[in-house]
């Protein structure tokens, strides 16, 4: 079946989308059932219910309890700004503008440390 799509108005085309939802929805309902059938005869094979092996399943996958991270630690300063002091480095991530302004112009980093 093969239908031109440039010929059909909006109208025409918004009923062809709703129709294959539609009939999308019956499909996948048809292959639910088909699967539950089967997964019933073969639980029967072995002589339990379906229910019984799906009341399994969920007693046994419990949702674990997992520990609250405790907030993260700040760094003790290692460097300081030998013009404001009050401007620190713990030493790690991305060096601050003061601190690579200084090594470029020759202040030894052991000048600066704490």
């Amino acid at each position: 079946m093969k239908i031109d799509l440039k010929s059909l108005t909006s109208k025409e085309l918004e009923k062809l989308v709703g129709d294959a939802k539609k009939a999308l929805a019956n499909a996948r309902a048809r292959d639910r059932a088909k699967a539950r059938k089967a997964a019933e005869k073969a639980a029967a094979e072995y002589g339990f219910s379906l229910n019984e092996l799906s009341a399994e399943i969920k007693a046994a996958s419990k949702p674990r309890k997992t520990k609250a991270k405790a907030p993260a630690k700040k760094g003790k300063p290692q460097f300081a700004n030998p013009e404001d002091p009050s401007q620190t480095w713990t030493g790690k991530g991305r060096q601050p503008n003061w601190y690579r302004a200084a090594i470029e112009n020759g202040t030894a980093p052991e000048t600066m440390a704490i």
